[in-house]
């Protein structure tokens, strides 16, 4: 996407940004809610409406600033509160609450791959060329969130999976680092720690997902 001016690339990543985050947020409150916590819902985050949703900084000034001086876009969304007192099955439910967010970003990246397949069926360079921009950012987007969250870094989603696997002292000790976690995420990327950790399986997710697009 170099040979785009940053509007467009400001216009190409910000339906899929919004998208990404909103439902991957909505994604854990609706979990939530079958699992017994109606908190998400009495607040009304179980909506795709991204104003809902739309953390300042997270959401806007983070991803700008990095599409604008990187290439490389990154953000998050308030998060979806979840009261695990109301979980019917507090270590497990929260797993799979958790998981819920990643699982979403997949299905949201399977579906922006199904939009770069219709846009090569529509074979027209006024319409397929920007849904296929779009779509490449929609696959990207979705595959960086969706592994970063897997990521066992509190307060990431994989750290609440992980937790659900370790047993009782071993997960009261591994919880502790929670408040260590956003600093360590910090480090990652101001260096390449976060290319080492998501560059291999990232990329083998691209090719799955440009595959399925018939980009490959």
């Amino acid at each position: 996407m170099e040979e785009l001016s940053l509007i467009q690339k400001i216009i190409v990543w910000g339906i899929p940004v919004l998208f990404a985050i909103t439902v991957h947020e909505a994604a854990h409150g609706w979990v939530a809610k079958q699992y017994g916590d109606n908190t998400a819902w009495m607040l009304g985050r179980l909506t795709l409406n991204p104003l809902k949703h739309i953390d300042p900084v997270g959401t806007i000034l983070v991803p700008g600033l990095m599409l604008a001086f990187t290439g490389f876009v990154f953000g998050w969304a308030k998060p979806v509160p979840v009261n695990t007192r109301n979980l019917r099955n507090p270590k497990h439910d929260m797993a799979l609450v958790a998981l819920a967010g990643p699982v979403a970003n997949f299905l949201m990246a399977l579906a922006w791959a199904l939009v770069i397949r219709v846009a090569i069926i529509i074979d027209t360079a006024e319409f397929s060329l920007p849904l296929m921009y779009v779509g490449v950012a929609g696959i990207t987007i979705n595959l960086i969130l969706a592994l970063l969250n897997l990521l066992p870094i509190p307060p990431l989603d994989g750290s609440r999976i992980l937790s659900w696997a370790l047993p009782g002292r071993w997960n009261r000790y591994y919880n502790q680092f929670e408040k260590y976690g956003f600093y360590l995420l910090v480090l990652l990327m101001m260096t390449s720690g976060l290319d080492v950790l998501l560059g291999y399986p990232l990329g083998i997710a691209r090719d799955v997902f440009y595959s399925i697009a018939g980009l490959r």
